[in-house]
């Protein structure tokens, strides 16, 4: 629960006590037996008007309570809903920023496997939310210390700071080299416009690489797909490099397509002849001046 959630579920809970003291201290909300006299006729259906308006007051008292029994659970649930706050925020801040990145990897290195996945994003994101230059460096710490993690390490960090997407990439594959075309596939993924700037820094950096770095860019885009096998086949089996590559995919992997509301033309464009387009009666048609 945030602070904002906390806040008004304290505040809702004022509103909710007040009808509370109320409905306690207050004695008139008592139904007293009283005895029948001559007056009423000696029926015990009727009530007296004191006994009346003090009904009354014990059923407003009693809705009031339900209403705010209502609204506090309501709250309550929503609070709950709500965005989390991270749980390594506390422990990361606590830490100096040169300890920074091994303690990032301690921390997803010492995680359940199935809670591994869920640790390196909340530890990247609080890391990163501390200090953005040393995300390399996080990142490469935790891609040595639990390679598999490294593209969810990677993709995380690029999310947060897609500038350092390239270095970020680096850091990850050179940590876990054998993890490059899932580091590739999954920076790609998280930043695709700087797609061919994370694929040229691989390629410069693991030229043994360039098959899965073309890979990953596939995975990450199908539609580009075709034409990376194109360009791989036209070398009579040597692999290119990723530089000679990427120029020859499109420059934009998700660009806009059409869509409703554009609503093709129906039949074939004409060009319309201005002599054709009426007969204009004699002094013209009469506009008004401006």
């Amino acid at each position: 629960m945030g602070v904002k959630g906390l806040i008004a579920l304290s505040q809702l809970l004022q509103l909710f006590l007040i009808p509370c003291r109320l409905f306690l201290t207050d004695s008139t909300h008592v139904v007293k037996p009283r005895r029948y006299s001559q007056q009423n006729g000696g029926n015990p259906n009727k009530l007296q008007n004191g006994q009346c308006y003090n009904l009354q007051k014990l059923m407003k008292k009693i809705a009031l309570l339900a209403v705010s029994l209502m609204c506090l659970t309501g709250l309550a649930t929503v609070a709950s809903a709500g965005p989390k706050a991270n749980p390594y925020q506390a422990i990361l801040s606590q830490v100096a920023a040169a300890e920074l990145p091994a303690k990032a990897a301690t921390l997803v290195k010492e995680a359940k496997a199935s809670e591994q996945k869920t640790t390196t994003i909340n530890v990247v994101k609080a890391a990163v939310a501390m200090n953005s230059a040393a995300a390399p460096s996080v990142v490469g710490a935790i891609s040595r210390a639990v390679p598999s993690m490294a593209s969810v390490a990677a993709s995380t960090a690029a999310a947060a700071q897609p500038k350092q997407a390239s270095v970020i990439a680096m850091a990850a594959a050179s940590a876990a080299p054998s993890e490059i075309r899932s580091i590739v596939s999954a920076v790609c993924s998280a930043v695709p416009s700087e797609y061919a700037n994370v694929a040229n820094t691989l390629g410069q950096m693991a030229p043994a690489s360039t098959r899965d770095i073309l890979s990953g860019i596939a995975d990450a885009f199908p539609v580009l797909k075709s034409g990376i096998e194109s360009a791989l086949a036209s070398n009579d089996n040597k692999v290119p490099t990723v530089a000679s590559v990427i120029p020859q995919l499109v420059s934009n992997p998700r660009g806009p397509t059409v869509g409703p509301p554009y609503i093709p033309l129906s039949g074939t464009p004409a060009n319309v002849n201005p002599g054709d387009s009426g007969t204009v009666p004699p002094g013209g048609r009469g506009y008004a001046a401006p």
